[in-house]
């Protein structure tokens, strides 16, 4: 048994003249709820608060539990120095506030109280070994989802012309209330690295979360971490349960999903969870039609929602990024300072993702931090020198060539993907290949199958073709280069 702190029980008045130390830290608590609960309203404290629980105290912190996550995570993002900072006037001593999930908590045997809820305070020393805990089951694991970051929130995200319409779609889902049917639905958001996907979706799952809905954040790793979990532990029917019993899922990297059963187990959850009404939004690098590795039910599914590109930053907004973010390094980081001219600097000349924008600001730091220099135009144009890069080419995509190539032979889209084998249609089909070949990193069977479901030999014959034409036939590779010209612009 853990051995109680001596308090003078005197210095606390009359009123509690004889109590515990477990009383006095159970009366504590419940002021500070009460004061946290008047102070951030009913609606707020009933969704984060009221299953915040006190587990005991100790000389120098309080240990608050949870039981779940991503409550933990929200209540130490946005509020675990407020209520450090009410213990402290409550009990005029400061303590740091501990949150954990209460299925990781070992407890003591707790003493009884005259609350409800014992706790026992308690001087530092070392407790019996106990028990560890039950792994907890697969089905609440996933429950409880992946890890959100109190940074990523609406509230930090910059906006500007590139991600505008995402932006606006996904503020739209988090501020649905609670048991509203959903408008867009799934809304799926695809980008390349760096765009702001993640951001968008974190931000739904804290903003949906504060509107009282369940929400579950999960990267497409952890969806098949927790299936195949499920499946070892006989539990696929409580993962199954326990996802589509929420009101939001949030689906991220849906590119990495692999696997015939893991595509038809998340294809099963979409389903049932838009036929319940109930909120899909999903993030990749690329739109559904270009998942060449997913079901053609699931692609199909996901297109019928809908589907929003978040672009490259413009300069403006890469601009504005670089303030708002350089300003949280500033106040950091006492000396720092970033000139306005190296922000331009960076925003004129280095990459076109938020990342890139992080990897220079982190390099100025770190130079200045390391060498003692302060940030200057020099400074700046020497340290993230190898960062320049004269252009970012476009990211090429199967469907800008296809849409190109029809354009330029005056032939449809669905001409290039029927089995039609008329020379009008032939041609362009196999310069179509030929561009999605040497201007994506797509392989032979991927291209196939965005053709029509072609083989890959279809393919390796209609490369062989046109580039051994190019040797010979000056006009057809003048066209090959005008038509390179209009996919990359």
């Amino acid at each position: 048994m853990l051995k109680p702190e001596a308090v003078d029980l005197a210095k606390f008045g009359p009123a509690i003249a004889g109590a515990t130390a477990a009383d006095i830290g159970a009366q504590q608590w419940e002021r500070v709820r009460a004061r946290l609960r008047e102070e951030i309203g009913e609606d707020v404290y009933s969704s984060w608060f009221v299953r915040l629980e006190l587990d005991k105290v100790g000389p120098d912190s309080v240990h608050l539990s949870v039981p779940t996550r991503f409550l933990k995570s929200w209540i130490q993002g946005h509020y675990v120095d407020r209520l450090a900072d009410l213990w402290r006037e409550e009990t005029g001593s400061p303590r740091k506030v501990d949150v954990a999930v209460r299925s990781a908590v070992l407890r003591s045997q707790p003493l009884k109280a005259r609350e409800p809820r014992a706790v026992v305070v308690e001087q530092p020393v070392e407790p019996r070994p106990a028990p560890a805990p039950a792994a907890p089951a697969a089905s609440s694991d996933v429950a409880a989802g992946s890890p959100l970051d109190p940074r990523l929130t609406f509230e930090s995200f910059v906006v500007g012309k590139s991600n505008t319409l995402a932006h606006a779609a996904a503020r739209q889902v988090a501020d649905a209330a609670p048991g509203a049917g959903p408008i867009f639905n799934p809304l799926y958001l695809h980008a390349a690295v760096g765009l702001g996907k993640t951001h968008l979706l974190q931000a739904a799952a804290w903003a949906g979360a504060a509107r009282g809905r369940r929400v579950v954040y999960l990267t497409a790793e952890r969806f098949m971490y927790g299936f195949v979990a499920a499946l070892k532990s006989h539990a696929a029917i409580a993962f199954k349960d326990a996802l589509r019993s929420i009101d939001t899922l949030l689906i991220d990297d849906l590119q990495f999903l692999t696997g015939k059963n893991m595509q038809q187990e998340f294809c099963h959850t979409l389903n049932a969870l838009m036929d319940s009404g109930r909120q899909v939004m999903v993030a990749a690098d690329r739109p559904p039609s270009e998942l060449d590795a997913l079901d053609d039910r699931v692609r199909s599914r996901l297109a019928g929602g809908l589907v929003v590109e978040l672009f490259p930053l413009e300069e403006e907004l890469r601009h504005q990024i670089l303030k708002a973010r350089s300003q949280a390094l500033v106040e950091q980081h006492r000396g720092f300072a970033v000139p306005p001219a190296v922000l331009e600097l960076i925003a004129r000349n280095v990459g076109q993702s938020g990342r890139d924008l992080d990897g220079a600001l982190n390099k100025l730091l770190a130079y200045n931090k390391l060498t003692g220099e302060p940030v200057t135009l020099e400074m700046a144009e020497n340290a993230i020198r190898d960062l320049v890069r004269p252009s970012d080419p476009k990211r090429v995509r199967v469907d800008d060539i296809l849409r190109v190539v029809a354009k330029h032979y005056n032939v449809s889209r669905a001409d290039l993907l029927s089995q039609r084998r008329t020379a009008n249609v032939v041609k362009p089909r196999q310069i179509a290949m030929y561009l999605a070949k040497t201007l994506t990193l797509r392989s032979l069977p991927e291209i196939g199958r965005r053709f029509g479901g072609r083989d890959h030999t279809t393919v390796l014959h209609a490369v062989r073709k046109i580039d051994g034409l190019l040797a010979t036939d000056r006009a057809l590779a003048e066209e090959i280069e005008v038509l390179k010209r209009l996919v990359n612009e």
